[in-house]
């Protein structure tokens, strides 16, 4: 038998083994058929993809409906009412209308707002958010850079910003503290709670229940839910949140550069744009120096949108429906406790843990993501630019680093707040040099995340990569720059 049937039969008596655990699984058949059908160049190209948080995969048929349509059809600038123009607004409030319908919000209650990514969502309302001196800009530990960002707006306008800190191990807000938290305001003013559905770093689930209590006690919520959305469902008719960010290649791949906001009409009529450009605008005049916003969405999309892409988005939405979010859900919920499980119990020959996992060791109000690091026999941490290169010859792709996740990975990584002012990050300082500064065994994690197109071989070649750092006690020194988040 040559090692490649040796391979492909210890593989299938693998998979025959995990199916006979978890019959369950058969119940999401229709992405295996999915994955031959419009996946099928992971498998020639031996391809293990696990970085679904970073960025999803485009089925083969997206690409087709989506060249088709613009072979058929000729489109132009919607900033206007000529034929083509025409087209291109019909097939834009299309794909609009799609959106509120696949996120279950109501026209009446919301606008779907077209952004470059979940970054431009919420860029748009830090900048717009009427925050001034009083003001409150509430956001957990857990939480993406680009939510981060927005307290520079706050700062700026005179509100204080306050993070609701998270506990480990679990790596879970503490949820004792939150009441006391949203009930620490005083008279009328604007305060703003930020926090993900789900972590980008740990796969923690945060409650969506804290909608409502935020609601209770006067504040408006931002919701980034661009790691949820791809394998959960987020239903605006039970949930309200006042914004929402979402990046559409997290969910299907393409097209890229596009993502929305969600926004709660009422809502959007409390931000204030500080400044307008083409599109936005009803009129403007130079002379008097005056302009005239455009209502709803428009005065938020800045120029012109992506109009090409944009109908790939229904195309997407309609892909999700057809193979069933809750399908994905569950099958994404027994493969990545079947790897979380494997993982965990990977041991060196003296019986110490080769890998240490970040966040919930059971699947229990966790998501498709999952950060951990591999260990030396004497409990050292395996160098992760060490660990992507291994992966490189697996054909295995990860992401490694914080994942502009600073909050979670100073918690995850035991760093403290004296740690960090003791070592300011100077100018032309790398970012290798300041690891060093401030004592850090590691310069990140390693994350692996599932999606749409994963299946029990890619966890199981997955499991084959790390058993490679099994009784590894040390790494090469000849390795590349680490890169900031």
């Amino acid at each position: 038998m040559s090692p490649a049937d040796a391979e492909l039969q210890s593989l299938r008596a693998a998979e025959a083994a995990f199916r006979s655990e978890h019959p369950g699984y058969s119940e999401t058949a229709a992405l295996d058929e999915l994955r031959r059908t419009d996946f099928a160049r992971l498998d020639s190209g031996r391809h293990v993809y696990l970085d679904y948080t970073g960025g999803g995969l485009y089925a083969d048929s997206q690409l087709s409906k989506h060249m088709a349509l613009l072979r058929e059809n000729v489109f132009g600038n919607p900033h206007s009412v000529n034929p083509t123009s025409a087209l291109s607004t019909e097939l834009l409030e299309r794909t609009r209308a799609r959106v509120l319908e696949f996120f279950r919000a109501s026209p009446e209650e919301y606008e779907a707002i077209f952004t470059p990514n979940a970054t431009g969502a919420l860029r748009l309302v830090g900048e717009a958010y009427p925050f001034h001196a009083g003001d409150h800009f509430l956001l957990t530990f857990d939480n993406h850079n680009s939510v981060n960002g927005i307290r520079e707006f706050a700062r700026a306008r005179g509100a204080e910003t306050t993070y609701v800190p998270s506990v480990a191990p679990e790596l879970r807000v503490d949820e004792s503290l939150l009441p006391r938290y949203l009930t620490e305001t005083l008279g009328d003013h604007h305060n703003l709670f930020a926090y993900p559905a789900q972590s980008n770093f740990s796969g923690v689930l945060h409650p969506l229940e804290w909608i409502e209590q935020a609601h209770a006690h006067g504040w408006d919520v931002l919701l980034d839910a661009a790691a949820y959305v791809p394998t959960n469902r987020l239903d605006l008719s039970r949930w309200h949140p006042d914004y929402v960010a979402a990046s559409f290649y997290k969910m299907f791949g393409w097209p890229t550069g596009v993502g929305c906001l969600l926004a709660r009409r009422d809502a959007l009529a409390k931000l204030e744009r500080p400044w307008f450009s083409g599109g936005t605008i009803v009129a403007a005049f130079v002379q008097r120096q005056y302009y005239q916003s455009a209502p709803g969405a428009a005065h938020f999309e800045d120029g012109t949108v992506n109009y090409l892409s944009l109908p790939a988005v229904e195309i997407g939405l309609d892909l999700l429906d057809r193979v069933g979010l809750e399908t994905i859900h569950a099958r994404v919920a027994v493969l990545g406790d079947w790897l979380l499980e494997n993982l965990g119990e990977l041991r060196h020959s003296d019986g110490s843990p080769a890998a240490i996992i970040y966040g919930p060791q059971s699947w229990q109000q966790r998501g498709a993501t999952i950060a951990f690091n591999l260990r030396h026999p004497d409990g050292r941490i395996v160098d992760e630019r060490y660990v992507d290169r291994i992966a490189h010859r697996h054909n295995v792709s990860l992401r490694t680093g914080c994942f502009c996740n600073p909050g979670t990975g100073e918690l995850a990584f035991t760093i403290s707040r004296e740690t960090l002012v003791g070592g300011e990050f100077g100018d032309g300082m790398a970012l290798d040099d300041y690891v060093r500064a401030i004592g850090l065994p590691s310069g990140g994690a390693v994350r692996a995340s599932l999606g749409l197109a994963t299946n029990f071989n890619d966890l199981n070649r997955f499991m084959r990569f790390a058993a490679e750092f099994v009784d590894l006690t040390d790494t090469p020194g000849d390795l590349p720059p680490r890169v900031a988040c």
